[in-house]
């Protein structure tokens, strides 16, 4: 009978995909709340509204993608008056991968692009003096090759600018990233679209972004950051990802990304978008969900932030109700 229902719900969604994506979503559970001891090899999706920041823990060892929107405006406009959640990712940061001394310990940090809502709080968390760093990934900001849209309404320049200051006043090593895999506790770790195709158009920083791979004894998971496929990224990194367990949803659930090639070919157990409910994309939440045939797909802020637990024999728990303690 379940099955008859999910086939239903398939056809649904792919007839009528503005009507039915997020009333769909919405019949499912709420995750449980996380217990006390959750295992060693965690994912922790904050909620911070409609940005990024993602603790990675493994077998003792912490790094953050990315640190969600800041409250800074440096240029003023009105556009860019958002609320910020730097100090609730500190907070989070503190209760969640602290030392008995209250000391945190990064392995390293990873900015996907140079928007607000993904490395506006990093300089808040890199300054904190409670926090040591061994080193941070970020791609160079070029400028020239950025829409004039961007360049004239938003504050790209001025994030990747505070974040790379706060690393040289903490002399924390700025690393250009390269696709090499390397380790943190369990995982392997691979960073994608480290490198650009020469182009003469210009593109959006979205188009810049990184992604990271994660597997852990066949269990892959992949953190798509803002990744779209206006240059090509999402069709020719697909088939290096290949087949998913947990997939990050790209931009938010946003329209632009998640093509229908890429979630085919990535066709992830369970997906993760980090957002609030009433923002995601209609239309690309149907195509996950037709294309995905089921309804596993976890959206931060209706779940209070999101945590996987990667199990050593492959299985991922979830859990909601992280955020809650965070003030």
């Amino acid at each position: 009978m379940n099955k008859v229902i999910s086939t239903l719900l398939s056809l649904v969604c792919f007839l009528f995909p503005n009507l039915t994506a997020l009333s769909i979503k919405t019949e499912v559970p709420v995750l449980p709340a996380a217990p006390a001891q959750v295992g060693d090899d965690c994912i922790h999706f904050m909620k911070t509204g409609s940005s990024d920041a993602i603790l990675i823990e493994s077998n003792g060892h912490f790094a953050l993608v990315d640190a969600a929107e800041d409250a800074d405006n440096p240029r003023g406009f009105d556009n860019l008056v958002f609320k910020g959640h730097e100090l609730e990712v500190l907070a989070y940061l503190k209760a969640h991968a602290a030392d008995a001394n209250g000391k945190v310990h990064l392995d390293f940090i990873l900015g996907t692009h140079a928007h607000s809502d993904h490395i506006g709080g990093f300089d808040t968390v890199i300054l904190d003096p409670d926090v040591t760093i061994d080193r941070a990934y970020l791609k160079a900001y070029e400028s020239s090759k950025i829409r004039e849209y961007e360049l004239e309404n938003w504050d790209n320049q001025e994030v990747y600018d505070q974040m790379v200051n706060a690393l040289a006043a903490r002399d924390i090593p700025l690393v250009r990233p390269d696709e090499t895999p390397f380790t943190l506790g369990d995982f392997q770790v691979t960073i994608l679209n480290t490198d650009d195709p020469e182009s003469p158009e210009k593109v959006g920083e979205n188009d810049n972004s990184l992604g990271v791979l994660l597997e852990k004894n066949g269990t892959k998971i992949f953190l798509a950051g803002d990744m779209d496929d206006y240059s090509g990224d999402e069709t020719r990194y697909a088939p290096v990802i290949g087949k998913v367990h947990l997939l990050k949803v790209g931009h938010h659930g946003y329209s632009g990304s998640s093509s229908e090639t890429f979630i085919s070919t990535l066709l992830p157990d369970a997906c993760v978008i980090t957002n609030d409910g009433h923002n995601v994309d209609r239309k690309t939440l149907a195509r996950i969900v037709r294309i995905c045939r089921h309804r596993n797909v976890y959206i931060t802020g209706n779940e209070s932030g999101v945590l996987a637990v990667i199990g050593d024999g492959g299985a991922i728990d979830y859990y909601g109700q992280i955020f809650n303690d965070v003030s």
